[in-house]
């Protein structure tokens, strides 16, 4: 089996996060991407987030028609803080014959160092990396870092993706449509729940 892990907050996930699993999967020719909320975030500790659960919930919701990809719980069931290296190895442990692919945008490869045990990560996993204008990696710090990287690393070619969660945020907290940008039954959930309404 060839499995993608797509990690995030997802506060809320949206349309840009589905099009980055899609061409992951078709490009890579995955069988399956399993969309990982993370409980605690260790770069983003003390940033307000919606509750783990409504988050949770917002991802089956974002998936439900889509059988290729699935929700983990891996980050959400156990305590935090949660780091990459931990969560591939339990989901390793759970598909123990499947080759990973860790899924980010090109922004998140710039930090991959500041993360716990890169090393580690790329030995528990390929990175998929959906390229992204103005982003080049630090390829002479990564060769001396993690000169595994080069031979890890594979690109995912996509339309430039503008779409933040954090925008989302703004704009229903702004009273604006979000339509555009999350699939209707996470619109449908967050306003059900009234998620969003105040600034963060």
């Amino acid at each position: 089996m060839r499995l993608g892990i797509l990690g995030g907050t997802f506060d809320p996930p949206h349309f840009g996060h589905l099009q980055m699993a899609e061409a992951a999967l078709a490009q890579l020719q995955l069988d399956r991407v399993l969309f990982a909320p993370v409980g605690v975030q260790p770069l983003k500790q003390g940033e307000p987030s919606t509750r783990p659960e409504q988050r949770a919930r917002l991802v089956e919701l974002a998936i439900a028609d889509r059988p290729h990809f699935a929700l983990s719980r891996v980050d959400l069931d156990r305590p935090g803080p949660h780091y990459t290296a931990d969560l591939l190895a339990i989901v390793q442990r759970q598909h123990p014959t499947a080759a990973l692919w860790f899924i980010m945008g090109e922004d998140s490869l710039s930090d991959l160092l500041r993360w716990r045990e890169p090393a580690r990560v790329l030995h528990l996993a390929r990175l998929a990396v959906l390229r992204r204008p103005g982003y080049e990696p630090a390829w002479p710090t990564f060769d001396q870092a993690l000169p595994q990287l080069r031979a890890r690393l594979d690109w995912i070619e996509h339309a430039e993706i503008d779409i933040s969660a954090s925008d989302i945020r703004q704009r229903l907290q702004a009273g604006r449509s979000v339509e555009h940008l999350v699939p209707p039954k996470v619109l449908q959930f967050i306003l059900e729940q009234q998620l969003y309404r105040h600034p963060a």
